[in-house]
């Protein structure tokens, strides 16, 4: 699954019209139902490239009291740009981003906020790592928000993400990750300790390539 923004209808035949086409018989019916869901070369299309998530962000409310940079409370109806995902619905893990004109994204977890910074314009087009003034993750053991910059994570832990895979809790003090990893397993790493070849582990069917911000 990946994030996009609103596009022109695509070319190719939707799933409606190849079931109509079905319906009235033929040849090309057959290949009008078949070719959306093969690659050039024959060989199946990803999946990531043929599901598409909106995910509007969350502007800022000036009656919220809170300074523009400031870290908010996950809207119920805010969207991972990453995985289209809703945050609210698994807290303990949620981060955020917030860009200079006050609009916020929210996203399932840690990894799926590292994910998006590697590459901001993919996710959410129109947007660039450079106006983003403020990022969050939410610390694991108390459920309070931290810098991402200055929180530690764990890596390799038997702790499973939203996504129900391999992930990065966060916390807000060294000591806290060394207990949790004492506890879990996995190994600590700062901000800049988490590498491009680490995210690919984790999610390999997402881009981590690009350098981080």
């Amino acid at each position: 699954m990946r994030a996009c923004a609103p596009a022109a209808p695509p070319r190719r035949p939707t799933r409606r019209a190849a079931i109509a086409a079905l319906l009235l018989g033929g040849s090309a019916a057959v290949a009008a139902w078949r070719w959306p869901l093969r690659g050039a070369a024959g060989a199946p299309a990803p999946m990531e490239d043929d599901v598409c998530v909106v995910a509007p962000p969350t502007p800022y409310n000036p009656a919220s009291g809170l300074p523009p940079e400031a870290a908010r409370e996950v809207p119920a109806d805010a969207r991972c740009p990453v995985c289209g995902m809703f945050p609210a619905r698994a807290r303990a893990w949620a981060a955020q981003v917030i860009f200079a004109d006050g609009d916020a994204h929210f996203f399932d977890s840690p990894l799926s906020l590292m994910l998006y910074l590697r590459d901001v314009g993919h996710y959410t087009r129109g947007r660039t790592a450079e106006a983003i003034v403020a990022r969050y993750v939410t610390d694991t053991g108390t459920g309070a928000w931290v810098p991402a910059l200055e929180a530690t994570y764990v890596a390799g832990s038997s702790a499973l993400g939203p996504m129900r895979a391999g992930n990065l809790p966060a916390f807000g003090h060294p000591a806290e990750a060394a207990r949790f990893a004492q506890a879990r397993g996995g190994r600590l790493l700062r901000w800049d300790g988490v590498d491009a070849g680490l995210l690919r582990a984790l999610a390999p069917a997402r881009r981590p390539a690009h350098a981080a911000h």
